[in-house]
């Protein structure tokens, strides 16, 4: 798991969109979608149902929002320390 891949799953579960969420990030709309290929694969489950009108949270998606936005907090935190 990587900072980019819960950025990535965080803005498109904000956004419901993976394009939105790649305009956001500042990132073409296939490394997103890439992104969160890995991610589901390192966690093993999916974490969207896409379809012609965006991408909405499975419930594991759901379940694990949480903590990939405590995550990121985390890493801001630690970010904020170094700097």
């Amino acid at each position: 798991m990587h900072e980019r891949e819960l950025r990535a799953f965080v803005s498109i579960a904000e956004t419901g969109r993976m394009d939105h969420a790649a305009k956001c990030l500042g990132y073409s709309q296939p490394a997103v979608s890439y992104q969160i290929k890995c991610l589901e694969q390192a966690l093993g489950t999916k974490l969207f149902v896409r379809d012609s009108t965006g991408a909405r949270l499975t419930r594991e998606g759901r379940m694990i929002l949480p903590s990939a936005r405590a995550m990121l907090s985390l890493f801001e935190s630690i970010k904020s320390v170094a700097a």
